[in-house]
C-alpha cells in the first residue's frame, strides 16, 4: 500500500495541472483554487490550500508538515525545500508541546524567491506583500533545548510588507515586525517589535528607520516591477 501512495505521488507529480489538481483534490482532499498551479513538483503536506492565483513553481519540496496555506497572489519559487515534522507522526519529539502545529501560512501576495529552506516543525507565517528575497535562507523553527535534553521549538512570525534579505537565518521564537527589512547575511534570533526599521547583523539589531513614504510598502498589488 505504501509503495501504491508513492507511485501515485509520483506519477501525479508530473500530470498537466488541470489533471494534478483534479487528483489532489479528489483524491487526497486538498482545496486548490482553479487559477492557483502547482509546477512538476513533490507537495504532500497533510492539507494544503491555496486560494486564488496563488503558485507553487518547480522542484520544490514540501513533506512531514501538518498544513501550507497560500493566500490570494502568494507564491513559492522555485527549489523550496519545506520540511516538519507533522503532529501525527509517531515521534517522541515535541511531546511537551501538545499546542504545537507544524505549518507554513503565507498571506496575500506574500512571495517565497529560489531555494530557501523552511523547517515547519513548529509554524512559519509570512505575512501580506512581503518578500523572502534571494537564495539560501534559512528559517529553522527547531533546535535542541540542552538545559532539558530534548528537542525544542517555537514559532516564527514575519509581519506583513517586510523584505528579507538573502542568505538570512531565522530562528524559532523570531519575529519581524511589519514594514520592516532584515537585511542579509543577517541572524534573526528574537522577537523584535518596532516597525518601520531596518534590522540587520549577527544577531540582527535596530540599526536605522525606514522611509515610510518608500512604495515599496505601499503597494496593493503584489507584484514588483
Amino acid at each position: 500500500m505504501k509503495s501504491l501512495r508513492l507511485l501515485v505521488r509520483a506519477a501525479n507529480c508530473l500530470l498537466p495541472w488541470p489533471l494534478k489538481r483534479r487528483v489532489l483534490v479528489r483524491c487526497f482532499g486538498y482545496r486548490l483554487s482553479p487559477t492557483a498551479r502547482i509546477g512538476i513538483a513533490w507537495i504532500f503536506p497533510g492539507h494544503l490550500e491555496m486560494l486564488a492565483d496563488s503558485s507553487i513553481d518547480h522542484f520544490c519540496v514540501a513533506i512531514h508538515l501538518d498544513r501550507i496555506l497560500l493566500d490570494r497572489d502568494s507564491h513559492i519559487g522555485r527549489g523550496n525545500w519545506i520540511t516538519g515534522l507533522s503532529t501525527k507522526a509517531p515521534s517522541r519529539h515535541f511531546r511537551h508541546l501538545p499546542q504545537r502545529s507544524s505549518s507554513l501560512q503565507l498571506g496575500e501576495s506574500a512571495w517565497v524567491a529560489k531555494n530557501h529552506h523552511l523547517d515547519c516543525s513548529d509554524t512559519i507565517t509570512i505575512g501580506p506583500f512581503t518578500t523572502v528575497a534571494g537564495y539560501g535562507s534559512q528559517f529553522l523553527t527547531h533546535s535542541i533545548d540542552l538545559q532539558h535534553n530534548r528537542q525544542h521549538c517555537a514559532p516564527i512570525h514575519i509581519g506583513a510588507y517586510c523584505f528579507v534579505g538573502t542568505r538570512v537565518v531565522v530562528l524559532g521564537g523570531s519575529v519581524l515586525p511589519s514594514h520592516s527589512v532584515l537585511g542579509a547575511c543577517s541572524l534573526l534570533n528574537r522577537p523584535h517589535l518596532e516597525p518601520w526599521c531596518l534590522y540587520a547583523g549577527q544577531p540582527a539589531v535596530r540599526r536605522k528607520a525606514i522611509d515610510q513614504a518608500a512604495a515599496y510598502f505601499r503597494r496593493s498589488d503584489g507584484f514588483v516591477a
